[in-house]
């Protein structure tokens, strides 16, 4: 680049019949930059920092890097290319790319910077794209913002869409999966009527209460019943519903003590669907995880039960390919760790992203 007012040309290497060979933009009005390659003969900055963290961060959800003078698109999978130019806009850090079909975009900044600061940008860059862009979805529905230390997604497809922190990227698949069906945000808001003919007036309250909560987009529920109020039914109950109505993929069921993850895991065994008079365990899978690793063999409408003491250290629980892993924790209020309320114990309940959760996170929240 000769200046602030340069012609901006992109060669992209394609197969689709949108693609020319090289795309020209005209006219446009670009910051001055430096080659990727060139920056990174130059001594080390913070920013530059972030972008190789953010690079490992793609490549290990299985994105593959390009530099945009080097562009090709006719790999399959996803493609995640350097300062793409945004015609009016600027330069956006990284546009993801599945199939050469344009779907998110990556906003990069160093560490220690606000990131909810810079949202409006990255909005800027998802409605800036190229008209000869190919994009299933316009403006582009996915967005990050990242330090490498720290991520925030906005999903532009859930109704009252927000951004929230995660701990690592989308893998490109999971991205297309969401653009084919409703996201559950959207079902938890037209799910059926609760049959309540086997359920307590409190487990009533409890379900509907949640189903409202999370459909309005709270990240976290908290249930607080009495001893012998019946939890894990009611668990078995909501969890029935957010797999069968609300498309959720996996649920994380989390307790404190191993003993109590077994006895969840025989009523789960035991319990009957309400509609259909069929046992959980015939319909959806039920695991009793025996360490941090997921059976690759369940890895659809399922529910995992583990212990906090099988998340410790620096492991880490992988959930990046799920579209909406809901977590449930089971706490009870003998244990040493947690205090006696007036004889009460609680299920809390909240969202886990689809992302990578360091177990250690897991287990701290788990202790209150």
């Amino acid at each position: 680049m000769q200046g602030a007012s340069a012609r901006a040309i992109v060669r992209i290497r394609g197969t689709g019949r949108r693609w020319l060979n090289w795309l020209e933009f005209g006219e446009v009005t670009l910051p001055e930059t430096q080659d990727y390659n060139a920056r990174k003969q130059m001594p080390i900055t913070p920013e530059d920092r972030a972008r190789q963290a953010i690079d490992r961060l793609l490549e290990a959800a299985g994105w593959k890097i390009q530099d945009r003078k080097d562009a090709d698109l006719s790999k399959a999978g996803g493609v995640a290319i350097r300062e793409f130019p945004m015609p009016g806009y600027g330069e956006a850090d990284y546009l993801l790319f599945v199939d050469g079909k344009a779907l998110g975009v990556v906003e990069a900044k160093r560490e220690g910077e606000t990131l909810t600061h810079v949202e409006r940008q990255t909005e800027k860059y998802s409605v800036g794209l190229p008209e000869f862009v190919d994009a299933p979805v316009k403006p582009l529905p996915f967005r990050y913002e990242s330090t490498g230390a720290e991520t925030r997604f906005t999903n532009g497809l859930e109704p009252d869409a927000a951004s929230r922190n995660v701990f690592a990227f989308h893998k490109p698949e999971t991205l297309v999966g969401w653009l084919n069906k409703e996201i559950v945000k959207g079902r938890l808001r037209h799910m059926p009527q609760l049959a309540e003919a086997n359920l307590w007036p409190a487990q009533i309250k409890a379900i509907q209460n949640l189903e409202v909560s999370l459909a309005r987009g709270d990240r976290r529920a908290l249930i607080q019943m009495a001893t012998g109020g019946g939890k894990t039914f009611t668990a078995c109950n909501f969890i029935y519903r957010l797999i069968k109505y609300a498309g959720a993929r996996r649920v994380l069921f989390l307790v404190d003590r191993t003993n109590l993850g077994t006895q969840a895991v025989r009523e789960f065994q035991s319990f009957k669907t309400p509609d259909e008079q069929r046992p959980f365990t015939e319909l959806y899978n039920v695991q009793q995880m025996q360490s941090n690793k997921l059976d690759p063999e369940r890895t659809s409408r399922s529910c995992f039960f583990a212990s906090s003491a099988e998340f410790v250290g620096d492991r880490r629980i992988a959930q990046s390919d799920c579209d909406l892993p809901l977590k449930i924790e089971r706490s009870n209020s003998s244990a040493p760790h947690r205090p006696r309320r007036n004889g009460r114990k609680a299920i809390r309940a909240g969202y886990s992203d689809g992302e990578e959760r360091p177990a250690e996170s897991l287990r701290q929240s788990s202790q209150g």
